[in-house]
């Protein structure tokens, strides 16, 4: 048992606290350290029935107003970690750097003992007033623990189960802790995982937000975390000198101290200037780029993104040393405009009314770009700070039954994209037991939430698109009427790149974009004739597809008409085999999908995984519409 210095705290050394017995190997050594300083330097009495300590109303008010960032930024988090773990009997607590409580969501079964623990609204949680305790612990050893039942000092506590995790600074200074705090039998390592999750995503808009007025460049080593908890951040000043890194960024970097960095340019972290990386990353509708590593040639993926000022297309003062080229009034909407008039008035459109936040419904062949236009769409709106989080529908399985599972799971997606833009792909192919959540998202701006809780506030910019025209899922019963005219605030369709006016415009866009890390590589006028005149059934994917194997099997730097493949040849197309009775039946979109999807399929050598991976859907998906399109495939022999 833990050795007190003074006969005051003698008790404590007999008192049956089985988790502080020293032959118990399992006791963490940060309780024993707390308990330690709450004896020796505190003078606590683990016995004590002392009241919680509660600031003054008036000094609880003027440290909300202190930490008015803190907690308008951690309140969607909170949500989410409390709707994570609903019915599970835990609250969400946030406290500032002193351990007085700041906010709180509460669980109904845990209010009573929440109000007996002293967790209420300006109570005092660090180790000198509340004992060993998630909270007051982790402030003090400033990491991610759990406090579970009697390893808390106070008796009164001992029935709690606490994870805490910090929350830092720019600067690295802990300035709040997260906590789930509930009466659980077991010490849940998993919902330790979850509040850590939180705090690192608090870190990172508190982050963004301090450097809003700055360039930043967010990275990871897999694209697909860019934009969650665990991206890394660099700040940049108006002179393009490194000026921050979260803590994620060192992480990522291999680093311990950002010292050696601040006042540096880009170039010390990754092979590319930031100037280059902005454009690019403009001309890419801000999709995550490749980069290495400057010292250890290790492959990142990233996104840079120019002062808020810059991106909302005001005017503002000098900004990084070299981006002069770089057009403020120009945005990622307008970086999509190469001169067709179709998309013109489609960028025109959304422009009008993004301010108004009304649903928006693309439509266009696969490879068309709706992606690409919606993220593009994020990236110019007020929301661009926020999540852009893209749900592709027709991944979702429908031969199994569309349980809670899976409802909880989309849940979660929607949540998370709370003040931001939520893109569902493959609309028509939603499972009717979803529909009815995306129709009272649309109407009442909120989720049900599991369990028959309380509904969950959802603020956020709801994007659609589909390849297909809409009207033949709803007369069959597969699509609900009243959500399919919800779906209907501005209708976009995007034009196939055949039709499209610009499109010479576009084969040296998206030539510029796959040659960026070869830039000697050229292209001539005969090859991109040749391209303008095939007719491109894959539209802009299948265009990407074909430059970037040029780019890498070239002979040499030099590209012309005779390094095209066979069958991009002059403006060739594969003639298709007689159409059956079922197929002339199909509408042109329909045709003209189906002419791509035969495309890939030869493309992939009939190779079906492939096939649906290219297309960014899963099997399921890829089966039904070789159904809907009365595709037959060749029997194996």
């Amino acid at each position: 048992m833990l050795r007190a210095i003074d006969n005051r705290h003698r008790h404590a050394q007999t008192a049956p606290r089985t988790a502080l017995r020293p032959e118990d190997s399992g006791t963490p050594e940060y309780i024993r350290r707390s308990w330690l300083r709450c004896l020796n330097q505190y003078h606590l009495d683990p016995k004590s029935e002392r009241e919680p300590y509660v600031v003054a109303r008036h000094e609880r008010l003027e440290r909300k107003e202190h930490n008015r960032d803190l907690l308008a930024l951690a309140d969607a988090e909170m949500a989410h970690l409390y709707h994570q773990l609903a019915g599970s009997g835990y609250s969400i607590i946030l406290t500032d750097r002193d351990g007085v409580l700041l906010d709180y969501y509460g669980d109904f079964s845990f209010r009573n003992a929440a109000f007996r623990t002293g967790l209420v609204l300006g109570a005092m949680w660090d180790e000198e007033h509340g004992g060993t305790n998630g909270m007051g612990t982790c402030l003090v050893e400033r990491t991610p623990l759990i406090v579970h039942r009697e390893q808390h000092f106070f008796s009164r506590n001992s029935g709690l189960t606490c994870c805490a995790a910090p929350i830092f600074d720019h600067r690295g200074e802990l300035i709040a802790v997260l906590d789930a705090s509930g009466e659980s039998d077991r010490a849940q390592q998993h919902t330790l995982v979850l509040v850590n999750m939180a705090a690192q995503m608090i870190e990172n808009r508190l982050f963004l937000h301090h450097f809003r007025d700055a360039c930043v460049v967010r990275f990871h080593s897999r694209p697909e975390l860019l934009g969650t908890w665990g991206e890394g951040i660099i700040a940049l000043d108006a002179n393009g000198l490194i000026s921050a890194l979260d803590r994620n960024a060192l992480f990522q970097l291999g680093l311990k101290s950002a010292a050696d960095l601040l006042g540096s340019p880009l170039e010390r972290v990754f092979t590319v200037s930031l100037n280059a990386l902005l454009a690019r990353s403009q001309r890419k509708s801000f999709h995550p780029l490749t980069l290495y590593d400057a010292h250890h040639g290790g492959r990142m993926f990233a996104i840079a993104q120019a002062p808020q000022s810059k991106r909302a297309g005001k005017p503002r003062g000098a900004g990084p040393a070299g981006t002069e080229a770089l057009d403020p009034d120009r945005g990622p909407l307008e970086e999509l405009d190469f001169g067709d008039p179709v998309m013109a008035r489609n960028i025109q459109a959304t422009r009008r009314t993004l301010a108004r936040e009304i649903p928006i419904l693309l439509i266009g062949e696969s490879g068309t770009g709706k992606e690409c236009f919606a993220r593009a769409l994020h990236a110019s709106s007020e929301r661009a700070e926020k999540p852009f989080v893209a749900l592709h529908c027709g991944a979702l399985p429908d031969s199994e039954p569309v349980g809670a599972t899976l409802t909880e799971q989309m849940h979660s997606r929607i949540v998370q994209a709370n003040g931001g833009t939520l893109f569902l792909d493959d609309i028509g192919e939603l499972p009717a037991p979803l529909q009815a959540q995306v129709l009272h998202l649309i109407e009442e701006r909120a989720l049900p939430a599991a369990g028959g809780a309380e509904a969950v506030r959802i603020d956020v910019q709801l994007v659609s698109a589909t390849r297909r025209d809409l009207h033949e899922p709803v007369q069959r019963g597969a699509l609900r009427e009243d959500l399919f005219y919800r779906l209907q605030g501005l209708v976009l369709t995007l034009p196939p790149l055949r039709e499209r006016k610009d499109k010479a415009a576009v084969i040296r866009h998206i030539f510029a974009q796959e040659s960026a890390a070869t830039p000697a590589v050229s292209m001539g006028e005969d090859m991109i004739d040749a391209l303008k005149a095939y007719s491109w059934p894959g539209n802009i994917r299948q265009l990407r597809n074909v430059l970037r194997g040029m780019i890498a099997m070239r002979a040499n730097n030099q590209l012309d008409a005779g390094c095209l493949p066979a069958e991009y040849g002059a403006g060739e197309v594969h003639s298709e085999e007689p159409l059956s009775v079922e197929a002339q039946r199909l509408n042109p979109l329909e045709r003209a999908e189906r002419a791509a999807l035969l495309h890939e399929i030869e493309l992939h050598q009939c190779n079906l995984s492939r096939v649906a991976h290219s297309l960014g859907i899963g099997r399921n998906t890829l089966y039904r519409n070789l159904r809907r399109l009365h595709i037959s495939l060749p029997v194996r022999r």
